[in-house]
């Protein structure tokens, strides 16, 4: 396909794909004569990745390229590449959480027998958490938070099950991406509305 087709099928300018050439995000087409090119079905689904990092995900164009470049290198580890378009594995390696709520969180994720890297930035934001919440006069502990990892892995189970039957590695991770990112809001919203549920049957004459 040209490149204004390309455009038309991804949503993506044609100056934006330009960009996203020059700066190395996306691969050349097939070159067919001096000043055009062909794209396929594989520059598609790339496209509307990098489109689903830096929207959705919000990541600059330089940290989008580390992650694609990242993808590259383990294309066949499914695991891995979700982890890294998640963001739930960092690029490159980092130190482990260095927090006093750390081992609330270390805690947690030995008691449920859960495979989470140390150097997860979710541990950190959890650990954070328990400190800001503790700071505040609410003494959360990991036994407090176990109800609620037990239903996050319910959550999970749902959200990778929506994976199922896509073989393209780039096509699961903007997918994952999208279910994960997009779909938070809705279940904050759902756990609001329960919370109201909840009040009006423990509360209401």
């Amino acid at each position: 396909m040209r490149i204004s087709q390309l455009s038309r099928r991804s949503g993506v300018s044609v100056t934006t794909i330009k960009y996203y050439l020059r700066e190395g995000l996306l691969q050349p087409g097939r070159q067919t004569a001096a000043t055009q090119a062909e794209y396929d079905d594989q520059h598609l689904r790339r496209l509307r990745l990098i489109r689903a990092l830096t929207g959705v995900r919000g990541l600059s164009v330089s940290t989008t390229r580390e992650v694609l470049d990242a993808l590259a290198e383990h294309t066949g580890d499914t695991h891995r590449l979700l982890g890294l378009t998640l963001g739930s594995v960092r690029v490159g390696e980092e130190p482990a959480v260095d927090a006093p709520e750390a081992a609330q969180v270390e805690a947690l994720v030995e008691k449920l027998g859960w495979d989470v890297h140390e150097s997860a930035p979710a541990r950190a934001t959890l650990a954070e958490t328990i400190g800001h919440l503790r700071a505040l006069g609410v003494p959360l502990d990991w036994q407090t938070l176990l109800p609620y990892a037990r239903l996050a892995e319910r959550t999970a189970v749902l959200d990778l099950d929506q994976l199922k039957g896509i073989d393209d590695p780039l096509e699961a991770a903007e997918r994952a991406l999208l279910l994960t990112v997009l779909l938070e809001p809705a279940l904050m919203a759902l756990r609001r509305m329960a919370q109201e549920n909840e009040s009006a049957r423990r509360h209401t004459p």
